[in-house]
């Protein structure tokens, strides 16, 4: 494919540090892991992986800045800047679970450029660019046709993170679970989105997100037809991390549902 040069950029990074990962993940009996905020793990891999990234974007674009999991912010304020995630499904990998993938995003303020989402042991690549299309292993991605609640099959992520929002979040479960065919849970948002992008999901739905989540594949979801927005319908699924994604078909019937829970009800009232 014809890609931008930072997306090229982008693409070497991930498969480069993909690698990496892949090794780390035969040894990860080895892994010295610890644990952060909200409980969350991370391990050397982590951080190993990320700088893995970080090294191959820096020597592309230097001028860029970056917003990292586990480094942070440097050259806040850019105009342009790149979102990493080195390993989304950090639970999987420490556990031997083979579902985890690298997430690279480019921004330019609030707007996503390019997306690259790399599933190093399935050897799938995800892409996408702004205008240009969703590709997976360089095969034209589209978003699945059903147009029907009752046939589809969801994904999501429960509020590990947050365990107080668990009671409001399985009303939102619940009410999903009734009226579709099936949701999977799988510890990946960043492949839930392309998942749902390339169709094998219908839709995916999930609270409390980080950007680097979700930011590679929210541009990849849209530029295979999807639509992503947060719970109240909107555009900020980014910064609030709350995300309803699916085809133009469905989408709305997933939002109604996720609107008419508790989840919702509770978002809105923290709001005001």
């Amino acid at each position: 494919m014809n890609y931008a040069p930072h997306t090229n950029v982008a693409i070497r990074a991930a498969r480069q540090a993909g690698a990496r990962a892949v090794d780390l993940f035969q040894h990860r009996h080895e892994l010295d892991i610890r644990s952060k905020a909200h409980g969350e793990w991370v391990s050397n891999a982590d951080t190993t992986v990320e700088r893995e990234i970080l090294y191959h974007l820096k020597k592309g674009y230097p001028q860029y800045g970056i917003q990292a999991e586990e480094s942070g912010w440097q050259k806040e304020g850019a105009e342009r800047y790149w979102i990493v995630d080195p390993i989304d499904g950090t639970d999987n990998f420490i556990h031997g679970i083979p579902h985890f993938a690298l997430s690279i995003a480019l921004a330019e303020g609030d707007q996503l450029l390019a997306g690259v989402v790399f599933d190093p042991l399935g050897d799938e690549l995800f892409v996408g660019e702004r205008g240009r299309g969703a590709f997976l292993n360089d095969r034209r991605m589209r978003v699945g046709q059903n147009h029907l609640l009752s046939r589809a099959l969801l994904a999501t992520g429960f509020p590990s993170k947050h365990k107080e929002k668990l009671t409001d979040y399985l009303d939102s479960f619940q009410l999903l679970c009734a009226a579709c065919h099936g949701i999977r849970r799988q510890g990946s948002a960043a492949l839930d989105l392309c998942y749902t992008a390339d169709g094998r999901y219908d839709g995916f739905w999930e609270q409390g997100l980080a950007a680097w989540d979700i930011a590679a594949g929210a541009l990849i979801l849209q530029e295979a037809g999807g639509l992503i927005t947060d719970f109240a319908g909107g555009s900020g699924f980014l910064p609030s991390g709350d995300v309803v994604a699916a085809n133009a078909a469905i989408h709305h019937r997933i939002l109604d549902k996720v609107q008419s829970s508790a989840l919702y009800r509770t978002d809105e009232k923290t709001e005001s």
